[in-house]
């Protein structure tokens, strides 16, 4: 029995809340994880899962060893490391997620001339609309476009984005430029369909954040696909307004209801918290976070933090 083996994967277990979880983020047979989590048992003598229901729960004893665990297992890997040199020179692959338009407007420049810089390092970048857990698929970093969770994961502010409501002149011209939210029902809306109100959209009214229904003529799934409706005169839509901001740069969009914009949304880089962060991760937050700065000071582009 390879005890390290059997240790990083209950640790894994733990981590990914299921046994199919770990079996998929350490790309293993379910049958292989459940095997080494049941010879450590055997080994120890003792229970450390409950496996009652299909959600884990650890015992008594189980939380404790798990603990010592991730500390052994963190403290090998940083010597694993330092062995390698990944703490004296940035090496190795760098696996970043961010949102679609924004990882390819803003993310994936910078990491063009990060990469010019870093020949040791490498990157993949998984672009999706939706929160990726850092755990299940090995993510280094992600890029967030919200308010975060109180959490054991660390976070670089890099600005503030605005929801605004768009349209094109055209538009505007013929259907006229609403002046309150509750104007909405009058017009013509291109929704998302991955949103959790997809029918609503929320303002600042006074104090408060209210939502008011919207007239759905289409709805798409993806923030590009309303763009290019709107674009054509598909009506009005709630973008984030990095989204836009070439389209309102050449007159091609403008934004409506400003005064009753909600708050701005923080855009964060986000990655585990451990005891020493790899030097490929530390020289990405380096030379990633000035540039996105200075890329979100564009026109319309972001919200800059005070």
């Amino acid at each position: 029995m390879d005890r390290f083996a059997s240790m990083a994967t209950f640790a894994a277990v733990v981590e990914a809340g299921s046994f199919s979880a770990a079996s998929r983020k350490l790309a293993v047979p379910l049958a292989t994880v459940s095997r080494k989590v049941s010879d450590l048992e055997d080994l120890l003598g003792v229970s450390l899962i409950n496996r009652a229901t299909r959600k884990i729960s650890l015992t008594e004893v189980g939380r404790s060893y798990y603990d010592s665990c991730r500390r052994l297992l963190d403290e090998l890997g940083e010597m694993e490391r330092a062995a390698t040199g990944e703490y004296r020179t940035p090496r190795g692959e760098l696996v970043l997620t961010a949102p679609i338009v924004f990882g390819r407007m803003h993310l994936a420049p910078v990491i063009v001339d990060f990469l010019k810089a870093y020949p040791e390092v490498d990157v993949r970048l998984q672009l999706e609309d939706r929160v990726v857990n850092l755990n299940d698929e090995a993510i280094d970093l992600a890029v967030r476009i919200s308010e975060l969770p109180d959490s054991s994961q660390m976070a670089v502010r890099v600005g503030l984005i605005r929801y605004v409501i768009c349209a094109t002149p055209a538009y505007l011209a013929e259907h006229g430029t609403p002046a309150h939210p509750n104007e909405l029902m009058d017009h013509d809306c291109v929704t998302r369909t991955k949103l959790d109100m997809p029918d609503a959209w929320p303002f600042k009214i006074g104090s408060q954040i209210k939502s008011f229904p919207v007239q759905r003529r289409l709805s798409v799934n993806t923030a590009e696909a309303g763009i290019e409706a709107v674009l054509a005169g598909g009506g009005l839509a709630r973008v984030l307004c990095y989204q836009i901001a070439q389209a309102q740069r050449d007159g091609k969009l403008v934004t409506v209801l400003g005064d009753f914009e909600p708050p701005p949304l923080p855009l964060s880089l986000v990655y585990a918290s451990t005891r020493v962060v790899p030097m490929k991760l530390r020289a990405f937050l380096d030379f990633a976070v000035p540039r996105l700065k200075q890329r979100l000071q564009q026109p319309g582009t972001a919200s800059q933090p005070s």
